[in-house]
């Protein structure tokens, strides 16, 4: 059937829960490709037939294959553009390091965009505050206060403080930390928030 398997990309997709990032289907992408080839050889053997012997009966076959290839490319078009938005918002959630189960669901060219975006966000980034830069990615809800408790859920070792003193985290250790040097130990999952 006509763009059935455009339409499984687009819901495998919906189906995903948002924020979680499906295995990239290059089996089913490939299928759609195909199919898009096969309809536009099709269409190009019957507009030849058409011109040559004056076919007017084959006028809304070709319609039909053409509204078939739109709507393939529209749904292959939403399947990829969806997998970027979802990649890029990976970047402000984890970092500039994806956990490796994130990694294994990326091509590779979805990869090599991360690379991109992930250099020209912090080109931006040092841009912006002086000589230090200004990380925009940190904060991103209001803090409360600028200090919070955290637990450390694995052995990091050294962590450097701003006024120039080391912690060691240690597992299962708990520290009163500036909120904005331990956001990101914490989407890595090496810190955890104690709420008391």
């Amino acid at each position: 059937m006509f763009c059935e398997k455009a339409m499984e990309l687009v819901r495998e997709l919906h189906r995903a829960p948002e924020g979680q990032l499906p295995a990239f289907n290059e089996d089913g992408l490939r299928q759609v490709l195909e199919e898009m080839k096969a309809l536009y050889e099709q269409n190009q053997s019957d507009v030849n037939e058409a011109k040559s012997a004056g076919r007017g009966d084959l006028i809304p076959t070709i319609k039909f294959r053409h509204c078939a290839l739109l709507r393939n490319r529209r749904c292959t078009i939403a399947y990829l553009y969806d997998r970027l938005l979802r990649i890029r918002a990976l970047r402000w959630e984890y970092g500039s390091v994806l956990p490796n189960s994130l990694r294994f669901h990326m091509s590779a060219e979805e990869t090599e965009w991360f690379n991109h975006y992930k250099k020209s966000l912090a080109t931006y980034m040092r841009s912006l505050g002086g000589d230090e830069g200004l990380d925009i990615t940190q904060d991103v809800k209001p803090p409360k206060s600028l200090y919070i408790e955290v637990r450390c859920l694995k052995d990091y070792g050294e962590f450097e403080v701003d006024d120039g003193t080391s912690v060691l985290l240690k597992k299962n250790s708990q520290h009163f930390l500036p909120r904005w040097k331990c956001e990101q130990l914490i989407r890595q999952g090496v810190l955890e928030h104690v709420l008391s």
